[in-house]
């Protein structure tokens, strides 16, 4: 019990870890185990975040339930781990939201199940990694562990045109990847080194020496850092990735995409960002204009292209884009009110928008669609006109059913619900080899084909 209390970040961490590595010795073919498997760490990552609820404590400030051990001692490299009030948040989120995704994929996935299942556990690992590092070369690794995962779920398990969705969410996030790992090495080799020790990775150390930086210097590190977690969250005019990403997603992947993966880019600029704006009033205020900027159109522009759109998906994509404009605005308004607010509207977006992808998983699944401007024919009234077709020769015995036979396949309209009850009822007694002499009478019949509503 000591050992959990006093390493409850790296338990959490690592539980869907061992979830993954031991699903390797499970056999492919054994699609049930792995699915079990799956999920029984899901909801085992979940429970083991639980203590953390229960043992933060606001009034300690700082990094709590700290851990460090040297990694790499010759470039300074530490496992370096600790939580805060906003890292807390956006973990339990994470383990919320991973428990349920993967609950979700129980009947939606089946190719390929072992690989899935080993992907959203290890995706699950880097997304934590991101929210509970203290150091910048730990932080960066689980940032690229994050990438490689996703990029296969939506490759592997997503729509029609997946790999085209893949590759272009894979370019923009190493684009930025790249530029953030620039700003990184700045910062590390720009930081003066103390007396008798060596440089050093670790987060607070390095934003601490940062305050003594030029403003120039902290002008070039502040936009390295935003262009990384503006593709992430994605402000406009870096959004163009996630529309196609969560369009062409399975269902889990887009749930966590929606839920945590954007919230990297708002905790990035809260953890990192902030710390390296510029002491001098007009280069800051120059910064926070374009900032504030940016948000609003994104949220006026992302508001305002949801309504031209009859993907549900490319729908919710967009509304994300709006959404999160509140929080990169509430974050640079540089207020404890506004900070406050955009925390709490990322953890409402990551929960609601979850939910949203949920139920249009559950409609995919029945409609295999995600047009809610496309209605598909009822498979009550499908069997119905199989049923006519089969019991043609007896149908053209009676000219009344004929006439109702031909409204009904060659008109185009609806029929109300109280008449699909009787098209049920001739299909019933057809099938059963009697067919009444007038079956539903012609005219309560209106011009066209049973559509479901």
């Amino acid at each position: 019990m000591d050992f959990f209390a006093h390493h409850i970040l790296s338990v959490v961490l690592f539980t869907p870890l061992a979830g993954a590595l031991l699903m390797l010795f499970i056999p492919r073919e054994n699609e049930l185990a792995h699915k079990i498997a799956g999920n029984i760490f899901g909801v085992l990552g979940f429970l083991v975040s639980l203590p953390l609820v229960r043992w933060f404590k606001p009034e300690w400030g700082g990094f709590t339930f700290q851990e460090t051990a040297d990694w790499i001692p010759s470039i300074g490299a530490k496992y370096h781990l600790g939580l805060d009030g906003i890292s807390l948040l956006l973990v339990m989120l994470t383990t919320f939201l991973g428990m349920i995704a993967i609950l979700s994929s129980w009947s939606a996935i089946h190719q390929r199940t072992k690989e899935y299942y080993i992907l959203l556990l290890l995706l699950q690992t880097g997304m934590i990694g991101v929210f509970v590092s203290l150091d910048f070369f730990l932080f960066y690794v689980f940032w690229e562990v994050m990438l490689v995962p996703m990029y296969f779920l939506i490759g592997v398990w997503g729509s029609d045109r997946r790999l085209y969705a893949a590759i272009k969410f894979f370019l923009y996030t190493l684009a930025g990847s790249v530029v953030m790992l620039l700003a990184i090495l700045a910062l590390y080799f720009y930081a003066p080194i103390p007396a008798g020790g060596t440089r050093t990775f670790d987060v607070p150390t390095l934003l601490a020496a940062a305050q003594h930086f030029s403003d120039p210097l902290k002008v070039w590190l502040f936009w390295g850092f935003f262009f990384a977690f503006a593709i992430k969250v994605p402000m406009f005019p870096f959004h163009t990735w996630l529309p196609d990403a969560h369009t062409e997603a399975p269902t889990a992947g887009s749930v966590i995409l929606a839920g945590v993966l954007l919230k990297m880019g708002t905790y990035g600029f809260i953890r990192f960002s902030l710390p390296l704006l510029p002491g001098d009033p007009l280069l800051r205020h120059k910064i926070i204009q374009i900032v504030i900027v940016l948000s609003l159109i994104g949220i006026i522009y992302g508001a305002l292209v949801c309504l031209m759109q009859k993907d549900m998906k490319r729908l919710i994509a967009y509304s994300s884009v709006s959404h999160l404009g509140f929080c990169t605005l509430g974050i640079f308004a540089l207020t404890p009110n506004g900070l406050s607010g955009s925390v709490l509207q990322q953890i409402n977006h990551g929960i609601s928008t979850g939910a949203l992808f949920l139920i249009v998983g559950v409609l995919y699944e029945r409609r295999h669609t995600h047009d809610f401007g496309v209605r598909r024919p009822c498979d009550a009234h499908a069997q119905f006109r199989r049923h006519l077709s089969d019991h043609q020769p007896q149908l053209a015995r009676n000219a009344a059913t004929e006439r109702f036979h031909r409204r009904v396949h060659h008109s185009p309209g609806r029929i109300s619900g109280q008449q699909s009850l009787g098209c049920l009822g001739l299909a019933w007694r057809s099938a059963w080899g009697g067919v009444p002499a007038v079956a539903v009478p012609a005219r309560h019949v209106r011009s066209g084909h049973a559509v479901c509503q």
